[in-house]
């Protein structure tokens, strides 16, 4: 699947389009994905906020489905862990860039050559328009290369 048609369906999945997060564009080669996620009356908290599972959820799929399109169908690729910081209130629209460059897989796949399971964190960042930064979050993968192709 191409990533603008990529794009316009995760659009529609419900915990994107019932809380105002969209996918704004994904690079050609699946090494980066922007999203947005614009401040509602229905998806803010009671301070008037960004909702801090929101921010979370911006981000949550989006590293593992860029990282399972680059490496391909012979690894396994899952969520391992997270971590979120918040830095500051979202008083706005954030948004937020994920990065998967293309080293990160060719490292990810000489390591999991033997068949052992690979870890790797990736950082990013979620900002007003302006950069100021609303979140720091991290993501940990779990890459391990299928049986069948050892």
């Amino acid at each position: 699947m191409k990533p603008a048609n990529f794009r316009r369906l995760i659009n529609l999945w419900p915990p994107y389009l019932l809380n105002s997060i969209r996918v704004q564009s994904i690079a050609r080669d699946w090494s980066e994905a922007r999203v947005v996620l614009h401040l509602r009356p229905w998806n803010r908290n009671i301070m008037r906020t960004q909702f801090g599972g929101n921010l979370f959820a911006m981000i949550d799929p989006m590293p593992m489905l860029l990282a399972m399109r680059q490496l391909g169908t012979h690894y396994h690729v899952w969520d391992k862990a997270a971590e979120i910081d918040f830095v500051a209130p979202g008083r706005s629209h954030v948004h937020a860039t994920i990065r998967m460059p293309a080293c990160a897989m060719d490292e990810i796949r000489s390591a999991a050559q033997t068949g052992d399971k690979v870890l790797r964190w990736f950082d990013i960042d979620i900002c007003h328009a302006d950069g100021s930064p609303v979140a720091h979050v991290r993501k940990q993968l779990y890459v391990r290369l299928k049986s069948q192709h050892r």
